[in-house]
């Protein structure tokens, strides 16, 4: 018995598919809107202001980011083609947030040209950037080593490849300062994918005692404080979401301890969660087309991992519901598989479900955030296409499904011939 609920029902996805064929993806608008809400509410109390921005790896398409820009969102953004994104969505100046690593020079260029705010990920970064100009706000990524645990998908802070050591961090400060730049931020991005709401407040505490120590030290002030991302979802139908009201009152009153007590100007507020906002709103849609019964029983869809690979590549649980089927009790267990040449590529392993047959139609759930995103094309496998349902009802495609001319139009066949 499904303890998920789809926003739609089997009539509606099949209206839907004649138009739209399986596999898709598919949002849905109403309930990342009432999401983005609730996020910017909870934290309305912050003097400076807040925002989140947007963490455009977990969903890039411009369209999920112009109705997260209608709400009061930004975009973190860390890549040249995410920049554009943004861009292209409206978004645009302050409201992006360029956090990379590694970063070629004319990404940072862009970043700079669309005047977004730059945050450094290492202190040689600071003489690299300023081969084109340092801006006027400049941020630095910290990364507290073992003062902060990480968790299982992010791993340990001090094996992280990310932010900068706390001497660094002094540092980096004091050099920006003296060459120029006026305005300061700090950020960090220690877990992901995490329930538990007290990682997120210890998170905060640090955060903020560091900025109280570095005002107090190099005599600056923070025009912004960002937490990262890493808030997560309830994959299972058992967990629980993060509180975004309980972290609001830890937040609240660490800040009084730390930023008023401490004599700092009322920095902004950030945090840059993708997968909170948009991952529960969204489904990989796709249509049982084979039964396989040898040691265990196997249903096989028309989907594979080359579209959804958290299950495969993290073993990560996502709920299935069979459309018609959602209040049946469960007829046995079976594994939910795809057609690629890996014996990974299960959407479900061992999965208590109703009785299914060949044509049923069937909702990943959570595939809002890091789903399509992290698509590929092992065994020339072509991508799905996403589908936005409006608060209406309607349906409007905002990606197309790749074809076979898209999948070979990077190959230069044309000396193939004579090769």
């Amino acid at each position: 018995m499904s303890t998920k609920k789809v926003p739609l029902t089997r009539e509606h996805i099949e209206e839907i598919i004649k138009t739209y064929p399986t596999p898709f993806y598919l949002y849905d608008e109403k309930g990342i809107r009432e999401r983005a809400r609730a996020f910017k509410s909870a934290f309305d109390w912050v003097p400076g202001g807040f925002k989140n921005y947007y963490a455009v790896k977990a969903l890039p398409n411009p369209y999920i980011l112009k109705i997260l820009k209608e709400e009061g969102m930004g975009a973190d953004c860390s890549s040249l083609p995410e920049l554009i994104l943004s861009d292209r969505a409206g978004i645009t100046g302050e409201e992006i947030m360029f956090t990379s690593n590694d970063t070629p020079l004319e990404e940072f260029r862009k970043a700079k040209e669309l005047g977004a705010i730059i945050n450094l990920d290492d202190i040689t970064h600071l003489p690299f950037l300023e081969t084109i100009g340092l801006p006027d706000l400049l941020s630095f990524r910290y990364n507290p080593g073992p003062l902060k645990e990480g968790n299982d998908i992010i791993g340990k802070p001090e094996e992280a490849k990310y932010g900068l050591t706390r001497e660094q961090l002094s540092e980096g400060f004091r050099q920006a300062r003296d060459r120029g730049v006026k305005r300061f931020g700090l950020h960090t991005m220690v877990a992901s994918n995490e329930l538990n709401v007290n990682y997120f407040i210890e998170t905060v505490e640090l955060l903020l005692a560091t900025a109280a120590d570095l005002h107090r030290e190099l005599g600056i002030d923070f025009d912004f404080i960002n937490f990262g991302g890493g808030i997560g979802i309830p994959y299972r139908p058992e967990q629980k979401e993060v509180d975004f009201g309980a972290l609001s009152r830890g937040m609240k009153e660490l800040y009084g301890k730390y930023v008023t007590a401490g004599g700092l100007k009322d920095p902004r507020i950030f945090f840059e969660s993708g997968r909170a906002v948009t991952g529960p709103f969204g489904y990989l849609i796709t249509r049982v087309i084979h039964k396989k019964d040898t040691y265990k029983t196997y249903w096989g869809t028309d989907s594979c991992m080359a579209d959804l690979m958290r299950p495969g590549m993290y073993g990560a649980y996502h709920h299935v519901t069979a459309f018609g089927k959602e209040d049946r009790a469960p007829a046995g267990t079976c594994d939910i598989t795809g057609s690629l040449c890996e014996n990974c590529d299960k959407f479900a392993v061992d999965r208590p479900m109703p009785e299914l047959e060949i044509g049923d139609i069937l909702a990943i759930h959570d595939s809002g955030a890091h789903g399509r995103a992290m698509g590929f094309n092992y065994n020339a496998k072509l991508r799905a296409g996403e589908i936005l349902l409006r608060e209406d009802g309607s349906a409007v495609q905002i990606r197309r499904r790749e074809t076979m001319e898209d999948y070979f139009a990077t190959l230069d066949m044309s000396g193939l011939d004579s090769f």
